[in-house]
Order: structure tokens, then C-alpha cells, then sequence
């Protein structure tokens, strides 16, 4: 047979069956690390009120506390992508990890609230970089006829991260009356997933890409005898390597080659994600001064982020179905609609906290089959950055956003300030519906 007629390496690893002790392994260390992302970004919303409360800060100067901690995050997102694009997904998918978890130590030692923002905002460049290197990784090592499911499921460590973060908040105020000790919990486990990660192996689509031909061979060849696949010839796609891009070139690049693409995932991730951001973040506080004692607002945030495991489900078992756009358009302006529902609810809170548990199911829907759909938009050489750039846009959009609600809040109302990020995430999803494909079925390229 000759060369011209052999598959690419890249084809023969998206062909590969499906098994749990092989791509299953990389689901879970790298859905690990997206738990922790949840966790720390959850634990803004039970931070907030507690150190708002030890150093007497009004609303607006606690909401510092999670706008350092998200612009964090939105800065290491293109930071670590872009490393992810340039050195590769194996080195940056621990290395977030480590940042991440040596500055939450520090966090938990701060004198006061000035060195406890700078802690939490280097603690999110950190851990900024695992949703889109994690995604990026994940995606790669993942057969295409499982991936949409695959980069679905990979959202179902969300709701456990922010669940465990509610959890273990109110258990360690409940028993404790420590919110030093809510970190110090959180560190543990993250450096066991580090170590943990130095095992799994380059992304064979990646190393083909860069033309690093003997080590992309070494790993699909791994692939091929652990999965049980028979073996095949193949053939490796040589490419030039690119000279390193400076940030803003990266970001120019990924306008270069879609200005509609680039302008869809940024729109559907500032919109969807403000939405979800907010009710992580002030929920706790809004049914604290609903009522609710704190430990109780703790607790039923916890279950709704636990409920998204519902949500979840109910995606990886449409997305393959009905499609990624559909699901956008539907359950992203939902998401926001609910919690309109939820404000005019709140003088009855057990209504309020029974639309709360609805609100997780339902933005859960959205959310994963929005990180499995921008995750596919973008070829390999620019699909970390192609997401990692989206995720800025919405951690920058999520961090300044608590601050404006906390302005906004006590001015237009709740309900107001709910409507309109529903109506943008409306204006987003039409958006993509023009200008975006649907991606389902699509091998990666």
C-alpha cells in the first residue's frame, strides 16, 4: 500500500475503541483537575460573606475577593493554553495544577485581605490553565465517536467540585468556625492529582502536529496495543514548526482563521458562564439576607451544584442526538430565565432554594455541551489557545461581573440584573445559530 492511501496517525487514534483503562484514565486524572477549577471558583461564593464578615468589608470590597480569583484565572487561561500550544498539553496539564495548589497554601496563611486577593489571584492564574488544557488533552486521546460524549461528561466534575466546595465550607464553619481551614482541605488532594499526572503521556495529535514523528508514533502505537486495536500502517503528518506567538499574535491568529468562530465562543462563554458565575458566587449571600442562616445557604447552594449531575446526564445523552446548537439555544437562555424566577421567589425561600435546585440542572445542560462545542470549533494547532482565549473572555467578564452586581443590586433589583444577563446570553446563542456550525459528528483535524 503506499503512503498516499495509508490513514494519518491522528485518524487511527479517533478510530481507536474506547476503554476505560486507557482514555478512561486520562477522563478521570484530567476531570480531576476540572474539579478543582470548580471548587476554587465555588469557594468565592462561600468566601466572600465569611471575610467580608473577620475584616469588616462592605458587599463591593468583599466582591474583590472573587474578581482577583476569576481575573486569575482569565489571564492564566490563554497563558496556559498558549504553553499548551507551544511546549505541550503534558507539561501545562500538571504544572496548573502545582501553581494553583502552592499558592492556595499561601492564601490560607494571609495577614490580612490585601495579601489574601493577591493570593487567590495567583492561585487562579494557575488553575485558570485546566479547563482549556484539560479539555484540549482530554479531546485529543478521545475516539471521535465518543468525544462529544467524553467532552460532555467532563463537566460532571464540575458540580462535584462546587458541591464538595459548599460542603466542606459548611462543615468546617459548622464545626470549626475556621474559613482557613475550608483551603487548607482543598490543598491535599490537589497535590496527589499533580503527582498523578506526571504519568500520562503527550497527545499523540500534538506531538504529530509539531512533527515529532518517533514520539507520536511511540504513543499511538501505545494506544493501539492497550486498547486491543488491531494494529495498522499509518502514516505521520509532518508539519513546520511555527515560531512561538506572542500573545497577541495568538489571539489575532485565532480572528485570522475565524473571525465568526472566535466571535461565537467568546460570546457564548462571557454569557453563559456571567450567568452561572453569579449565582455561584453571591447565591449564598442572597439567601443569607433572605433569611436563611449562613450554614443553611451553604448547604442548599451545595445541593444545587450537586443537581447538575442531572443536568449533565441529560446532555451527554442529547448532545450526540440532537446536536450542540440546539442544546445552546435552548438550555443557555433558560439558565438565566430561572433565576429571574428565583429573585421573584425569594420571600417564600423553600420556593426559592426548589427554583435554585432547577437552576443547576438546567445550566448544566448548557455548560458542558458549550466546552465540548468551542473545544471542536478550533483545528489542533489552535485549540488550546482557540479555548483557553474563550475562557479568559469569560473569567475577565465573570471577575468584573460580581462587582457591577454588587453595585447594581441594591439600585435595579434582582430580578433586573438576572433578566439582563439572560437577555444577553439570548443575543449570544442567536449569534452562533447564523454564523457557527454544528460540530457533532466532525472528526477532529
Amino acid at each position: 500500500m503506499s503512503t498516499a492511501t495509508l490513514p494519518s496517525g491522528t485518524h487511527v487514534v479517533q478510530e481507536l475503541p474506547f476503554k476505560w483503562k486507557v482514555q478512561g484514565t486520562i477522563f478521570i486524572i484530567g476531570g480531576l483537575g476540572f474539579m478543582f477549577d470548580a471548587w476554587d471558583v465555588t469557594l468565592n461564593g462561600a468566601l466572600i460573606p465569611l471575610v467580608a464578615q473577620e475584616w469588616g468589608l462592605d458587599r463591593p470590597t468583599a466582591a474583590l475577593l472573587g474578581t482577583s480569583n476569576l481575573v486569575g484565572m482569565a489571564i492564566g487561561a490563554f497563558l496556559w493554553g498558549g504553553i499548551a500550544d507551544r511546549y505541550g498539553r503534558k507539561n501545562a496539564f500538571s504544572l496548573t495544577l502545582l501553581m494553583f495548589a502552592l499558592f492556595t497554601v499561601l492564601g490560607a496563611l494571609s495577614p490580612n485581605f490585601g495579601f489574601f486577593v493577591a493570593f487567590r489571584f495567583l492561585a487562579g492564574v494557575g488553575l485558570g490553565g485546566c479547563i482549556p488544557v484539560d479539555y484540549a488533552l482530554v479531546g485529543e486521546f478521545t475516539p471521535a465517536r465518543y468525544r462529544g460524549r467524553v467532552l460532555t461528561a467532563m463537566d460532571g466534575w464540575w458540580p462535584v467540585g462546587a458541591a464538595l466546595s459548599f460542603f466542606v465550607s459548611g462543615w468546617v464553619m459548622a464545626t470549626s468556625n475556621n474559613w482557613r481551614l475550608i483551603l487548607v482541605v482543598m490543598i491535599l488532594p490537589a497535590f496527589m492529582v499533580y503527582v498523578v499526572r506526571r504519568s500520562i503521556p503527550e497527545s499523540p495529535l500534538y506531538l504529530a502536529a509539531k512533527g515529532r514523528e518517533s514520539e507520536a508514533r511511540a504513543v499511538i502505537d501505545q494506544l493501539v496495543a492497550r486498547t486491543g486495536a488491531a494494529p495498522r500502517e499509518y502514516v505521520i503528518e509532518q508539519a513546520e514548526l511555527p515560531k512561538t506567538p506572542r500573545w497577541w499574535e495568538q489571539a489575532a491568529s485565532l480572528w485570522r482563521h475565524s473571525w465568526k468562530l472566535t466571535a461565537t465562543s467568546w460570546l457564548l462563554f462571557v454569557t453563559i458562564l456571567l450567568v452561572y458565575y453569579l449565582a455561584l458566587t453571591w447565591l449564598p449571600t442572597i439567601l443569607t439576607e433572605a433569611g436563611m442562616a449562613q450554614s443553611a445557604s451553604f448547604f442548599a447552594t451545595a445541593v444545587m451544584a450537586l443537581m447538575g449531575l442531572i443536568g449533565v446526564v441529560i446532555a451527554a445523552l442529547l448532545v450526540e442526538k440532537i446536536g450542540r446548537k440546539w442544546l445552546l439555544g435552548i438550555f443557555g437562555p433558560l439558565s438565566g430565565l430561572v433565576l429571574v424566577v428565583v429573585a421573584q421567589s425569594l420571600d417564600v425561600p423553600a420556593t426559592a432554594v426548589g427554583w435554585i435546585l432547577v437552576f443547576g440542572v438546567v445550566v448544566q445542560v448548557a455548560i458542558p455541551v458549550l466546552y465540548a462545542y468551542v473545544s471542536e470549533l478550533y483545528p489542533t494547532e489552535l485549540r488550546a489557545s482557540g479555548f483557553g482565549w474563550a475562557s479568559t473572555m469569560s473569567r475577565f467578564a465573570a471577575g468584573f461581573g460580581p462587582l457591577l452586581f454588587a453595585a447594581l443590586w441594591p439600585v435595579v433589583g434582582l430580578s433586573w440584573l438576572f433578566a439582563g444577563a439572560t437577555a444577553l446570553v439570548l443575543l449570544a446563542v442567536l449569534f452562533m445559530a447564523k454564523f457557527a456550525p454544528e460540530t457533532r459528528g466532525r472528526e477532529l483535524c
